[in-house]
């Protein structure tokens, strides 16, 4: 279960700023709909690079920012499919916390649409962002399904370029 208050998250690089920006705007699409466009203008010119809560994070890597928000929506069903698929049996996406589903949604994108990002570097850094929400429990399902997710899905990618 989501605390009511983020921890003060790591800021890393860019790239990291953006995948936990990313996360958010997943949240707030879920919360409050919208289209991507509009919480996409939303972030760039009021979130990225803020500071929120008497914590500074560093400016996102705005493309990147992008891609993971549009492609999330974009792929809605099929990353759905894919969560779906490794949660044990009884359970469904719409039982988890809404941010763990953002948190989840937006790595199994990156997995299956950014192959330019080394699998293991997709893990740790949703495994930080899931630091920012959750305790141990929460982040041990996130590095388990990620994990199974990256083996089925990288797998086929690898076997489909040899």
């Amino acid at each position: 279960m989501a605390k009511t208050k983020a921890k003060k998250a790591r800021t890393g690089n860019a790239r990291s700023a953006a995948r936990l920006a990313a996360v958010q705007a997943l949240y707030q699409r879920e919360m409050a709909g919208g289209t991507v466009p509009g919480l996409l203008h939303e972030f760039h010119n009021h979130r990225l690079g803020a500071t929120i809560e008497d914590a500074e994070y560093k400016p996102a890597d705005a493309p990147f920012f992008d891609d993971l928000v549009a492609g999330v929506a974009a792929r809605a069903s099929e990353i759905d499919a894919l969560i779906a698929a490794n949660l044990a049996q009884g359970w469904a996406i719409d039982r988890l916390d809404r941010p763990l589903r953002g948190v989840l949604r937006a790595g199994v994108y990156e997995l299956i649409a950014r192959p330019d990002v080394p699998t293991a570097t997709v893990i740790d850094e949703y495994l930080d962002v899931a630091h920012a929400f959750y305790d141990a429990r929460e982040t041990g399902f996130v590095n388990g399904l990620l994990d199974a997710v990256a083996k089925a899905a990288r797998a086929d990618a690898d076997a489909a370029g040899a």
